[in-house]
């Protein structure tokens, strides 16, 4: 497996997870001219919606803030043809964002990437200095205390349960008992919570469900993060494997085509 298997680039291109997306920009109500930071930018796929919204206005720019200089050139790459809009990528972390952009934005936008900060109240003032009054931050994340409808349940505990079994069983592993930040999950009311503890006024907020596919699943259990969240300490090669065979199995034996999963999507603004 080559290190860009490990990537969220496959996931981010599924139809769903794009409609996932695409509501959050909509209950944003970007305008045209804004200036807008893509925090986590990734592969672009984000940046390229923000762009549908603002553009076609002389003042419209996106500013991609990513850590990995691999992802942050295939944004550029991503919408490299883009016109009626400044495009303009940093290198940074999205809690020391404000010192490299250096100038007060309309609107942070932070798709499915918050569930990894640790510190989340020096996120919401880093990006409360970023933000013009008025300015909107809206994000979204599949990683939260409701994410698995009731009804899901018993797929996932199904698939963890023969993970489990054939590591011990294949590999003679056994995850660790650690947990990595994106598996402490806030609940809706403590994103509210803490939003309106740093001064943010919340103006939609809704629970959003995704139908991912067997195949979305596939690209998840792929992705690097992912899988030292539900296989911690295990290798990655192994413990990607051992997720796709035992998600395979588990799709199989629930006939079934999707799994819903659901995103919180949450729109708050600075007064």
């Amino acid at each position: 497996m080559s290190s860009d298997e490990y990537s969220f680039k496959a996931f981010s291109e599924h139809a769903f997870y794009r409609q996932v997306n695409e509501a959050l920009i909509d209950r944003a109500q970007l305008r045209r001219g804004w200036t807008v930071v893509d925090v986590a930018c990734g592969s672009g796929a984000i940046t390229e919606l923000i762009l549908e919204k603002i553009r076609g206005a002389r003042e419209a720019m996106v500013i991609g803030v990513d850590m990995s200089t691999t992802a942050l050139r295939e944004a550029a790459d991503k919408v490299a043809g883009a016109r009626d809009a400044v495009v303009e990528f940093v290198q940074t972390r999205a809690e020391e964002m404000s010192e490299s952009i250096k100038r007060a934005v309309d609107a942070v936008v932070f798709c499915n990437g918050i569930h990894y900060i640790e510190d989340k109240h020096g996120l919401l003032e880093e990006v409360h200095r970023t933000l013009k009054p008025g300015g909107v931050f809206a994000f979204n994340t599949g990683f939260f205390d409701g994410a698995l409808p009731p009804e899901t349940l018993k797929y996932y505990r199904r698939w963890m349960m023969k993970a489990l079994r054939k590591l011990k069983k294949e590999y003679n592993l056994r995850p660790e008992h650690s947990k990595v930040e994106s598996r402490r999950q806030l609940t809706a009311d403590e994103y509210r919570a803490l939003l309106e503890s740093e001064g943010f006024e919340i103006r939609f907020q809704e629970i959003y469900t995704g139908k991912v596919t067997e195949q979305g699943w596939i690209d998840l259990s792929r992705f690097s993060d992912f899988i030292a969240g539900a296989l911690p300490g295990i290798p990655l090669k192994t413990a990607s494997d051992v997720l796709v065979e035992s998600l395979h199995e588990t799709f199989e034996e629930f006939e079934l085509t999707v799994w819903p999963r659901n995103w919180l999507t949450v729109v708050a603004a600075r007064p």
